[in-house]
């Protein structure tokens, strides 16, 4: 089994879910330097491996991760430093869902990786924010800019300029967490959204989420005219006929991801 810096990896053959988990809880799950390319690598990995439908990115203990080894950052070059928004994208490259399981502390690297997962399921007693400008540096892993893109401007100055922490209830509010539930239910909602997604076609998902994560940010005719040309790809597919064959059978579609 491969050894990570800072997280370990579980798999669920039966659902095909593979969880992430930050397992430091003495440090409040920080994230070491070399973890971002590990799972960068790791998220390759499994965007080949069809026995991976789903990935949960989660937290040991009381938090997801109260963000990033500060100390190592003194240790890494410039340019090393100039790689990390496209490690810590990993989940946003990866074509199949991925799944933010949020409590405690989300904070620096933490919310920027939750930022780059597809739903963000959080307790009720998670705090969201980017505090590197009281240490003399920004977000430098896609903070700023998916931050921006996801709350609007004027809030993300405020989070990331006034150090602003975002609570659970201003998250949802935003749209940056797709549901909060209390604590003892954050398992059983993480756990609804997998079921959820594991009766859709797995091909329908990866299309919908590369069009998506492509075009959001393009003029309205570049993402209409990428929506038009995957939505006709999808066209012959077994999938879309097995959709559509169910639908006017009035039964539950049997997806098999061709």
């Amino acid at each position: 089994m491969t050894e990570y810096d800072g997280f370990r990896v579980e798999r669920d053959e039966s659902r095909g879910v593979v969880t992430i988990t930050f397992d430091n809880p003495a440090k409040m799950n920080r994230v070491p330097l070399a973890a971002r390319g590990q799972l960068a690598l790791l998220f390759a990995e499994m965007a080949e491996d069809d026995a991976v439908r789903f990935v949960v990115l989660t937290g040991a203990g009381e938090n997801f991760t109260a963000g990033g080894d500060i100390a190592a950052f003194m240790d890494a070059t410039p340019e090393h430093l100039s790689r990390l928004a496209w490690n810590v994208a990993a989940p946003e490259r990866f074509p199949k869902p991925v799944v933010a399981r949020l409590q405690g502390y989300c904070l620096g690297v933490g919310l920027e990786l939750a930022l780059a997962c597809d739903f963000r399921i959080a307790a009720d007693d998670v705090q969201l924010g980017l505090p590197e400008v009281g240490l003399g540096m920004i977000p430098g892993s896609g903070g700023t800019q998916r931050l921006a893109r996801l709350v609007g401007l004027g809030r993300a100055k405020d989070v990331v300029m006034r150090r602003r922490r975002i609570d659970a209830q201003d998250a949802l509010a935003w749209g940056l967490v797709s549901e909060v539930v209390a604590r003892d239910g954050l398992d059983a909602a993480v756990d609804r959204v997998l079921t959820e997604l594991a009766d859709l076609s797995p091909l329908a998902l990866r299309v919908a989420k590369r069009v998506l994560n492509h075009v959001y940010d393009a003029p309205l005719s570049v993402g209409l005219e990428l929506e038009g040309f995957a939505y006709g790809l999808l066209r012959s597919t077994q999938d879309f006929r097995e959709g559509v064959e169910a639908f006017g059978e009035k039964r539950p579609p049997k997806f098999e991801g061709r």
